[in-house]
This record gives structure tokens, sequence and C-alpha cells, in this order.
């Protein structure tokens, strides 16, 4: 039989303690004497600072320690606001404002170099893009077809807007943005409402919608759209961020028990449940640039119903396994 040199071509090390050691990595402990491997643990949400104005159906994008959220409604409907915050980590800070108020848009790229997509400024449903650069908002350009519950993905200089609609008749539209323009290009398979995204440009989901009983999800590979595998609970207006061969979905409202607290992850080809929520909730803000290790839950509407300012921050560390041998 083949030995572990034989196969990688390198020798297992051997060390006194554990490292801190990225992902697939196999050493021997000989204080212990065993043989050890890192892994991902299971992901946990987690507490984190409270939203200064608490709201739902807002935007937002980033990594989990620099994120900007904007825009969003409070009770009693509609009251659309155009306040933008900023998060470090631990605190939110309030930004400079929106140009134009609005709810449902899509955030996309990073929290200094973001993009407000879309949205509806009740009324009317907008075409209007408004980046920012760390500080400031300014106008963008503007998408070809206005619609608001965008599924999204990629960054402010790669972007995807695909399908959308909750207030107006659903969108099955998907258009790319380069940096100045937006770009018709393949059209979803099925037109969705209040649905969401993440992933890249090239290589992207798109799930769940209205009704809220859909659990449908889309692979975009950067040309077309083609049916995945379904999730487990059908929802719509949920958050979502991560890659499309490691995505996280939480939240969202289905048509009972309503409100949702459950959380899955996506591997590029089924999904599988994972820890759920502190505090279940839809219209939440949620990142779409970065992995499943880290990610953002940030306000959104819970049940009563209420708004709420709560953040939690989901994060998936790694963990040292021992292997068992006879």
């Amino acid at each position: 039989m083949a030995d572990y040199k034989g196969v990688k071509g390198f020798k297992v090390q051997s060390l006194a303690s554990d490292p801190s050691a990225p992902e697939g990595q196999v050493w021997y402990n000989t204080a212990g004497g065993a043989l050890k491997y890192q892994e991902l643990a299971a992901g946990t949400w987690a507490s984190g600072g409270t939203v200064n104005t608490a709201r739902y159906y807002l935007g937002g994008c980033g990594i989990q320690t620099a994120a900007v959220i904007m825009g969003g409604s409070v009770l009693p409907y509609p009251t659309v606001k155009n306040e933008s915050e900023e998060y470090d980590g631990s605190t939110w800070t309030e930004g400079n404002n929106l140009l134009t108020a609005r709810i449902a848009a899509v955030g996309l790229g990073i929290q200094t170099a973001a993009l407000a997509v879309g949205g509806n400024a009740n009324p009317p449903v907008t075409a209007d893009v408004e980046e920012y650069d760390g500080s400031s908002w300014t106008e963008g350009t503007n998408l070809n077809t206005a619609k608001d519950f965008i599924g999204g993905a990629g960054t402010s200089t790669a972007g995807l807007a695909a399908g959308g609609g909750g207030l107006v008749p659903t969108k099955i539209q998907t258009e790319t943005y380069n940096g100045t323009s937006w770009t018709e290009v393949a059209d979803k398979n099925t037109s969705l409402g209040y649905t969401s995204g993440a992933g890249t440009q090239t290589a992207a989901i798109a799930m769940g919608g209205s009704p809220y009983t859909t659990g449908l999800t889309e692979s975009w590979n950067g040309t077309s759209w083609a049916v995945a595998n379904n999730m487990n609970t059908g929802r719509g207006i949920m958050g979502a961020f991560g890659i499309q061969t490691q995505a996280i979905v939480f939240g969202g409202q289905n048509t009972s028990p309503g409100y949702l607290a459950n959380t899955e992850q996506y591997d590029g080809t089924s999904w599988t449940e994972v820890n759920n929520l502190a505090t279940a909730r839809r219209g939440s803000a949620s990142g779409t640039i970065g992995t499943s290790l880290l990610g953002l839950c940030g306000a959104g509407l819970i049940a009563t119903p209420t708004t709420s300012n709560l953040t939690e921050e989901w994060t998936r560390a790694n963990a040292v396994k021992t292997v068992t041998v006879s």
C-alpha cells in the first residue's frame, strides 16, 4: 500500500502542538500521538452592533468588517429612507445619504466602491443607480429596465442584476455592469419577484422569490442560466451572501410559518440546512462579496411586525479533527 509521501510527494509534518493551519492541512501531533487535520466547522450566528436607524427592505454589501447599508423603510409602510450606514465589524456609523430615497435596492461591491441598484422610490420603481466611494453617493449609469427586489452579485465594476420585482410585475431580464454601462444578457428561466442572489458576475446563483413557497434556484455561468437544486425551505425577501460554490441564504418569509430564521448553505450543487438566525426576519441587508466564512445580516422586519436594528454575524471557522486509526 502506498504511504502518504508516495501519494502526495511529501511527508506529514510532526508538530508538538496544533498549528493555525489552512483548511485541508494534515499533521502529526507528537504530544498527543495523533494524526490531525484542519476542516471547516459548522457556521454559527452571533450578535453584532446595532444599526442606528431600524428599517427593512434595505440594501447592503461589503464584508463583515467593512460593510455599507442603504435605504429601506420604516413602519408605517411605506416610509422610504435615504440613510446609509457603515459597519467596521462592531459598530454602525451614519454616513452620507443616498441622493434618492428608496426601498428594495440591491447593493453591490465593497464599502469603498459600492452600488445601490434599482429599487422603489414609492413610487416609482426605478432604474436609478448610485455609486458610493466610501464617503458620498453620486449618480451612476441607470439600468436598462427599472426594477426592485433584484438578485444581485458581483462588484461595482463587474456587477450582475438578475430578475426582480415585487411591488410591480416580476422581471426576467438579466443585466451585467462593467463599471460604465449596463448590458442586457440572457434572461432567467423563471420570472420571480422578491428574489436574492450571490456570487460573481460570471458565477452566480439566484434563488427563492414569490410565491413565498418557492425554493427555486438558478445557476449562472456568465452566459446562461440553468435550473439547479431547490432550497430546502421555499422563501422570498431573504438575505444572501457568498460565492456560487459556498453561498448562504438566511431569513425571509414563507407562507407558513411566516418569518423565517432558517439558514441554508449551497455548495454549488445542493442546499444544506445549517444553524438558524437568533431572530427570524425578512427584508434584511446582506453582503454580496466574500465567502460563507464571514457574513452579515443587518436590520429587517421581525414578527409583530416591528422594524429591527439587530445585526447578526455569520462565522464558519476552521476546526481541528483527529484521524481515528486502528
